[in-house]
């Protein structure tokens, strides 16, 4: 079937699970009411669906390839990303003053929610731009703001991330990568990355690599590292792009999935580069958009898990297999079989789940503008939205593949492709496991008060709906109670014993934010509404796995090293 905008429920999510009118209420977004906000999903919902959509299988049928000095990148890709970019999605986040929207957070995040759904491949190009916008407006001189930022915006021009390198994975300290002063305020920088996605194609006038480099008085470790905007080519006094600047794609990575996103291994031969922020504080201006960024693929996550339940959904409705158990005459759907039935309902309450989570992290980061425990909330919340929302993108995707059945493991029928595509959200912008640790570690160095403080909200709301559906409101109050009591268990571990049951707290804490936002929906729709009845199995049916989860966080560190390398082989 084809992809459609998943818009209605966006809207619903942000009007009645995740109190987007506080965002409104607010001096700086009081332009972004939720008219304004519906009219921008529709029209994101029709880009995506009618636009973005009809090019995904395409993408991965026929990837991008590199051809000499060139990147060859998919048919249509081009076209679309012209028409993103003269749409201003590209520029949704950045200040009207550079021509962008000046959105909030939590409506661009529903806007990445639905390209990232239509075509995953796509939508990292908008995506990286983004969150090179965002760099440069914190962190650029004026000069570099003027000459990059308009292009970056139009989608002109097309921006990348260099951080990653053969050595230096998640432990980007270890970078060997080098700069050079020339003595006229520019750089020259030399070394290899890898894994740059987006790191060139064959539509835009100009690549624009952010790279993270050494200089040669930069200590070792990420403190001694600085930041720098590499053109791939250089522009002239009026800021056209010109003379090559001695980058070059090396070659791409032969991937698992999104075949359509050109992945390069970028090599750097003394590129002209400039300086953003301080030298040496490079690492300082990248954390500038973690925040952002991380939301970011949790929406990938969340958006693959949209397309793979529609598609999933469809598939059941009119496959015809075996006797329907439901007393009609003759065979029927394999909805109709009890199983098939439960793994879409998990699909659509798992990605409900996964969409509240993030949505309610951008509100609160929104919040955060003006408002410290708010910001408290959205960074407590980044960790969980990033990794239980690309976790469940990546089972949600399996599911739909067993829905298919045999059919699922054959290619032509799509479903394989969102299984493959979804993979790599839970690996890159941080690891899931280094996410959860981020949670039980710094993002508990406030003794719990964040984490407390959302318990507290939960546990208040379940309160007030006992009158209503005391059958949901109160195992969701139990549940909240149990996480209470695991969360101080956890305050009083040892760092690494937090570490080795910090994947399961996320997961539990996860589960417990679900039954929250399932609840809130089934009060705003009504218990025997659609939503009431999808609340009702996600709480009898999933919510109770985070008592094991939790079982699992208290346990330490003692078990999993009592088992020696050598008893793993």
């Amino acid at each position: 079937m084809a992809y459609r905008a998943p818009v209605d429920d966006t809207l619903f999510i942000l009007n009645s699970v995740v109190d987007y009118h506080r965002v409104s209420a607010t001096e700086r977004f009081e332009d972004a009411d939720f008219d304004t906000v519906s009219a921008v999903l529709h029209e994101a919902g029709k880009l995506a669906s009618d636009v973005v959509a009809p090019l995904n299988r395409g993408g991965d049928l026929t990837p991008a390839k590199l051809e000499g000095d060139v990147v060859r990148t998919s048919p249509g890709f081009g076209d679309a990303f012209a028409e993103i970019g003269a749409g201003g999605w590209i520029g949704m986040l950045a200040d009207p003053e550079n021509g962008g929207m000046g959105l909030p957070l939590s409506v661009a995040s529903a806007v990445n929610d639905m390209l990232s759904g239509a075509c995953l491949s796509l939508a990292l190009a908008p995506l990286m731009c983004q969150g090179q916008i965002e760099a440069l407006e914190h962190h650029a001189s004026d000069e570099i703001k003027a000459t990059y930022l308009p292009k970056l915006v139009s989608g002109e021009w097309i921006g990348t991330m260099n951080l990653t390198e053969p050595g230096a994975g998640s432990d980007v300290g270890a970078l060997r990568s080098k700069a050079e002063r020339n003595g006229d305020g520019t750089y020259s920088i030399t070394g290899q990355k890898i894994f740059i996605t987006w790191g060139d194609n064959d539509f835009t006038e100009n690549t624009c690599h952010l790279v993270l480099a050494r200089l040669p008085d930069g200590v070792e470790g990420t403190k001694g590292i600085s930041l720098f905007i590499v053109p791939k080519l250089l522009p002239d006094e009026e800021g056209k792009p010109t003379v090559p600047n001695g980058t070059k794609v090396v070659s791409l990575e032969h991937k698992l999935g999104i075949h359509g996103s050109p992945t390069c291994v970028m090599e750097y031969d003394g590129a002209k580069g400039w300086l953003v922020g301080d030298e040496h504080k490079g690492m300082k201006c990248m954390f500038t958009m973690m925040n952002n960024a991380r939301l970011g693929v949790g929406m990938q996550g969340v958006g693959v898990a949209e397309a793979a339940t529609q598609q999933a959904h469809s598939y059941a409705m009119d496959r015809i297999q075996g006797r329907s158990p439901l007393g009609a005459d003759g065979t029927g759907a394999i909805i109709d079989h009890a199983d098939v039935r439960r793994m879409l309902a998990t699909m659509r309450a798992e990605t409900f789940t996964a969409r509240a989570i993030s949505l309610a992290c951008g509100v609160a980061l929104d919040l955060g503008r003006s408002d410290a425990d708010q910001a408290a909330r959205g960074a407590f919340l980044i960790p969980i939205a990033k990794a239980f929302s690309t976790d469940i993108g990546h089972e949600v995707a399996q599911l739909g593949v067993q829905v298919h059945g045999g059919m699922g493991y054959i290619e032509e029928t799509g479903a394989a492709q969102y299984a493959r595509d979804a993979r790599i959200t839970s690996i890159y912008e941080g690891t899931n496991g280094i996410q959860a640790m981020d949670l039980v570690g710094r993002k508990l160095m406030d003794g719990g008060e964040a984490a407390f403080a959302l318990l507290d909200e939960i546990q208040s709301f379940a309160e007030d709906a006992r009158g209503d559906l005391p059958e949901l409101a109160e195992p969701v109050w139990g549940a909240a109670e149990t996480l209470r009591e695991a969360t101080e268990a956890v305050l009083a571990q040892e760092m690494n014993d937090r570490f080795a049951g910090a994947v399961p707290f996320l997961r539990a804490y996860a589960r417990v934010l679900g039954g929250h936002f399932h609840l809130k929906a089934a009060m705003a729709e009504g218990g025997d509404s659609a939503r009431g009845r999808l609340a009702r199995f996600y709480v009898n049916r999933l919510l109770p796995e985070h008592v094991s989860l939790l079982a699992q966080s208290r346990i330490g560190a003692q078990d999993i090293y009592a088992l020696a390398p050598d008893d793993l082989m």
